[in-house]
């Protein structure tokens, strides 16, 4: 769902002009379509009606308390791989009996906190994750519900960091040691086989791997219904990729339409995991020229946004569509890189694209940046973060209020 387009000649958020929006919030700041994010939501769940389903958000793409109420209201789950994300969702209102706990590296600490709230499941991802389970959940008197997270050793052909699924990552358990770790979840006492996990990565955009460590991951959860190992549910993971460049990843229908048919004869519940998909295209970096500089070798747009506010580019080498707020100017376009205050070679938004030299203050709109944005951003160089802000049609409201100098060192003692 498109949420940003331009009428009479200014780039707007829903119906909100965003330089209105910049005039009174200021920049940079992170500005979310509660439409564009609610739509992404319904699109995908309405992909997957004939199954019984359960979208659980992944919080670690977007971690905003109002994010994710809105999602929690509408039935969303949430799928957590922290005690911070935890206590979010909890403070969001979202059910903790809709709750799946993923990660590779769960404390005792977080186990218990977990245990004491009640969520869903854990995906477990190691023996001695497991036995650390058993441990912390004896300790407490209580039961935990437990998913295995398999590796299928399925390339995702997307970044080489954002890649989970082969068996040379630290992510799950290897399909051939599969069963037997099934096997050896009936000899703890404190242990509930719950269901099966995988996730092969992020920003897929070809169904082919997805499908297959679907199919494997079925094959698995029919064996292990032979030896009597009954299963609940059946975790997909996310990864759905969206369109920040030249993309063609696949709709929630096409997506739905190829594993449908292998899911369907499993007759259990379905778990899918999307972070990108749902918030990705419904957040935009709205951010402020502070000078444009021609150097008679490169040109650079430099814009009061960073690389502690998006790293996504630096980290990723990745392509964030980068459009002028206003479309009064009107002089020719010329090849410039979009880059951030930062004392880094890294900091940088866009390289090399075709916009019109921009003036001191005018205004660009960073697309695409509603997943992993915010939630991966940082205080380096000092450099308090902006605000986050919610559109509902020609209205808005700050959901995180823009830090000031104080906060940088909140905390800190002399």
């Amino acid at each position: 769902m498109d949420s940003f387009y331009y009428r009479q000649g200014k780039l707007c958020c829903e119906e909100l002009p965003l330089d209105k929006l910049a005039d009174s919030v200021g920049t940079p700041c992170y500005v979310y379509s509660k439409g564009g994010l609610l739509g992404s939501y319904n699109e995908l769940d309405s992909a997957f009606a004939g199954l019984d389903h359960m979208i659980c958000f992944s919080v670690k793409s977007n971690s905003s308390l109002a994010l994710l109420k809105l999602l929690g209201e509408r039935g969303a789950g949430m799928d957590i791989v922290s005690s911070g994300e935890l206590y979010r969702s909890l403070r969001a209102g979202v059910p903790a009996g809709s709750i799946v706990y993923s990660g590779v590296g769960k404390t005792d600490s977080d186990i218990r906190y977990a245990l004491e709230s009640g969520i869903l499941c854990f995906n477990a991802e190691s023996l001695p994750e497991l036995e650390a389970l058993d441990r912390v959940a004896g300790s407490l008197g209580k039961v935990a519900p437990v998913s295995l997270r398999i590796n299928p050793d399925v390339a995702s052909n997307t970044h080489e960091y954002t890649s989970t699924g082969r068996k040379e990552t630290k992510f799950g358990i290897p399909f051939t040691a599969a069963l037997d770790c099934y096997r050896e979840i009936r000899s703890y006492r404190n242990l509930r086989v719950f269901g099966i996990d995988m996730h092969i990565g992020s920003q897929i955009t070809e169904l082919e791997p997805i499908v297959l460590a679907t199919e494997r991951l079925a094959e698995l959860f029919l064996r292990l219904s032979e030896e009597g190992i009954r299963l609940e549910a059946v975790d997909i993971g996310g990864g759905l990729g969206i369109r920040y460049h030249d993309e063609t990843p696949p709709s929630p229908a096409e997506y739905a339409k190829a594993l449908v048919p292998v899911l369907k004869p499993l007759g259990c519940r379905l778990i899918i995991e999307p972070g990108r998909y749902i918030s990705g295209q419904a957040g935009a970096l709205l951010t402020r020229v502070i000078y444009f500089k021609e150097t008679g070798v490169k040109n650079f747009a430099v814009v009061d946004a960073g690389m502690n506010d998006l790293i996504r580019p630096s980290l990723y080498n990745s392509y964030h569509r980068v459009l002028p707020v206003s479309e009064d100017n009107k002089g020719r376009a010329v090849s410039m890189d979009v880059v951030g205050p930062i004392c880094e070679s890294g900091d940088w938004l866009a390289k090399d694209r075709l916009l019109p030299p921009p003036e001191p203050g005018d205004l660009m709109a960073v697309l695409s940046a509603g997943a992993y944005g915010f939630t991966m951003s940082s205080n380096y160089n000092s450099r308090p973060r902006g605000a986050e802000v919610l559109v509902d049609g020609t209205g808005y409201r700050v959901i995180r209020r823009a830090e000031t100098l104080e906060d940088l060192v909140r905390g800190e003692e002399l």
